[in-house]
């Protein structure tokens, strides 16, 4: 009792399961996940399970406990990408645990604010133990290694910590130690938040086709694929018992975590109700590394069976470091990346394109998020799929992060995104700002001042952020790259009918159906001899074009169109045009915010619920008329040069086009082209269909984007 004891107890939880949790998604499950509380700070947030009213979670974390005339809440939440959904808590009065005992708790979860008798319940193990006095040290030497320093008594002990505080305690329990004074920098960088960012292996997922589905003739199928916390939907099929995907997925691969792949079967009526048809698992670190498995795999207590290919690969090049210890900053490193990207290596890993180091210096004058009149900032990074975080500066509105992250570039055409945010306890954290970077605007080696942007990236939010940004690649690869699939974004909230969105897509298809109709107007003009000499002019040029045209002739046209808007481009005519059709696009999306104000108002009021099936063809018209519309734009913007190495590319593959048209007869192009199409799959079972003229224009950036 004379020791000064901030921390005289350790509290073992041992979180095991949950049973008949409530419903909060649509689709009739749940995405539970459990957050422990003490005097109002969560202490520890367990994992999310996936789609499961009967959760089994068998998490054990170790916490210190200053004294026992407290509460120990266990709260239950549903996880969705916008926010959490309450399911309901429960508590535990730690002076009722007996001293060194563990004990099985089955607790009911309730909820005042629900009209909902029965939440289920929750069940851990708990611990409560108490012992001499231990002060821990944790320091970083030189070499970046961590020592731990023990006193017991009169007794000191030093070594290298290769284990976790909380692992070495629970190994130890001989030692039953109470009090525990950890000591790290400032900015609470821990290894820890590191190791759980960096992958170290990617699982590519080759989904072919199902067979034998139950209830697959008489209702749309699709998949659902899960590793931990990364989700992929697959496309919905048309009803058949034995759908055909034909889709790829990437996973990030921890090997420490040992997650398995889980794998769904639902279907989903006309009437919009989604169900589980079937299940079936995956253990990752039970197939061979570098090596494509062929997988057929039956479903758990169903009839039917999916088709896969499996691989899993090691991955290098994602990093997290300090400034002093950047990749690119020593010469030999950089060197040896560089000749990983040369032009001699351009068919040697074709996945790897190139390399990506992002410092992220500070922020200034950023958003004040609290009461105080301060923010807890720190950055997210995400380079497609690939997402990679800061550490917290706290109460700061100038936070100097000071830390270097690496990606490998998949694909040259994806865009750096760097978001702010505002730390806030166990609620989501608060959006500060935003900038978004794509690949090939980066300048190497400058560092840049970005204005942040509001979520939407429409107008200007309050701060700049300061980053230095460095891009290798090989452009080869890059350009093979550009002619195959975008990757696939990991499963995303439903998209939301939004009245300015429709709006804007509305004005869009009307400036290409616009354009589109002058075109035939002019042509009946001209047939007309509305002016006699337009139409002259009009009538030698379609004489002498029919006469003399060839089939090589139409990409050399097109390439006479390129250098021609090349020009433009030059004398800045192209980008007066650009900006003036910016800002009328700008003016669309900067509608009255109380319009959005009204739209949210209505969202609470129930209005979205109760027209929910107009709501989706609405939103099917909404997505229609925006693929339409970015479809011409982005045709548009590769002529403009929009994106130089895109139409350089398109320039190339046109010079290609105009020399084999004019040496070689289309008869035998044609035969080539059919010949391929014929053994296509006679080659290749489990080749992947694509269209390479639509993979090029969906790495065209549209006028919105």
């Amino acid at each position: 009792s004379d020791l000064p004891s901030p921390f005289a107890y350790l509290l073992t939880i041992h979180l095991k399961e949950g049973r008949n949790l409530v419903i909060r998604d649509r689709c009739g499950t749940s995405d539970p996940y459990v957050k422990f509380k003490l005097n109002g700070k969560t202490l520890y947030k367990s994992k999310v399970v996936y789609k499961n009213l009967n959760p089994v979670w068998d998490e054990t974390v170790v916490l210190p406990v200053q004294t026992l005339d407290q509460k120990l809440w266990i709260k239950v939440y549903d996880r969705d990408l916008t926010s959490s959904d309450f399911m309901g808590s429960a508590f535990v009065a730690l002076a009722e645990l007996e001293l060194n005992r563990t004990t099985e708790q089955v607790l009911k979860l309730e909820d005042p604010n629900s009209l909902e008798d029965d939440m289920g319940v929750i069940v851990l193990n708990l611990r409560i133990a108490a012992g001499l006095l231990l002060s821990c040290l944790i320091l970083l030497n030189e070499r970046c290694e961590r020592w731990a320093c023990f006193t017991l008594g009169h007794l000191a002990v030093s070594f290298k910590c290769t284990i976790s505080l909380p692992l070495f305690i629970a190994s130890k329990p001989s030692l039953n130690l109470g009090h525990v004074c950890v000591f790290t920098r400032s900015t609470r960088l821990s290894d820890l938040l590191r190791k759980n960012q960096l992958w170290n292996g990617l699982v590519t997922i080759t989904l072919l086709e199902g067979k034998n589905i139950p209830g697959g003739n008489w209702a749309e199928i699709f998949i659902l694929l899960k590793l931990g916390d990364q989700r992929y939907r697959s496309k919905t099929l048309c009803k058949s018992a034995n759908p055909q995907w034909r889709e790829q997925f990437d996973f990030h691969y921890f090997s420490d975590r040992k997650d398995m792949l889980d794998i769904e079967v639902w279907r989903k009526d006309n009437k919009k109700h989604e169900e589980l048809l079937g299940t079936c698992q995956v253990d990752i670190t039970a197939l061979p590394m570098k090596q494509t498995n062929c997988l057929e795999l039956p479903l758990e207590k169903h009839p039917g069976s999916l088709l896969m290919l499996v691989a899993v690969a090691p991955c290098t090049g994602v990093s997290i470091s300090d400034l002093c210890v950047c990749p690119l900053g020593d010469p030999s490193e950089r060197q040896q990346i560089s000749q990983r990207y040369c032009l001699r290596n351009s068919f040697r890993d074709i996945k790897d394109v190139g390399f990506l180091q992002v410092k992220v210096l500070k922020a200034v004058d950023l958003l004040a998020a609290d009461f105080a009149g301060k923010s807890d900032p720190f950055c997210v990074l995400e380079l497609g799929n690939d997402s990679l975080q800061t550490h917290t500066v706290y109460k700061n509105l100038n936070p100097e992060w000071n830390k270097v992250f690496t990606f490998p570039i998949k694909d040259i055409h994806d865009v750096l995104e760097v978001t702010v945010f505002d730390e806030d306890g166990d609620k989501p954290p608060d959006f500060l700002g935003k900038v978004a970077i794509p690949l090939l605007s980066i300048r190497n080696g400058k560092q840049s001042c970005y204005t942040l942007k509001n979520k939407d990236l429409e107008r200007a939010s309050k701060g700049v952020i300061y980053l230095e940004l460095d891009v290798l690649f090989n452009p080869i690869k890059a350009s093979i790259r550009t002619f195959k699939p975008r990757e696939k974004r990991f499963t995303e909230d439903n998209r939301k009918f939004s009245k300015k969105i429709l709006s804007r897509n509305v004005d869009r298809v009307k400036k290409i159906t616009m354009a589109i109709w002058n075109t035939i107007q002019f042509l009946r003009s001209c047939f007309l001899w509305e002016s006699t000499v337009k139409s002259m002019i009009a009538f030698v040029v379609f004489v002498v074009t029919v006469w003399s045209v060839e089939l090589y002739m139409v990409p050399l046209a097109l390439l006479v169109l390129f250098a021609y808007n090349f020009s433009l481009v030059t004398t800045g005519k192209v980008n007066s045009t650009q900006d003036a059709q910016a800002s009328k696009i700008a003016e669309l999306m900067g509608l009255d915010e109380d319009e959005d104000d009204d739209d949210k108002e209505s969202e609470k009021k129930g209005l979205i619920d109760r027209i929910h099936m107009v709501q989706e063809i609405i939103i099917a018209v909404q997505t229609i008329l925006e693929e339409t519309a970015s479809f011409g734009e982005r045709i548009k913007n590769t002529f403009n040069w929009t994106v130089p190495f895109l139409s350089v590319l398109a320039c190339l593959v046109l010079v290609a086009a105009t020399v084999i048209l004019y040496f070689i007869p289309l008869r035998y192009i044609v035969l080539i082209w059919g010949i391929n199409k014929f053994t296509k799959k006679l080659r290749n079972p489990y080749a992947i269909d694509n269209n390479e003229l639509l993979d090029f224009l969906s790495r065209v950036p549209s006028d919105v984007q």
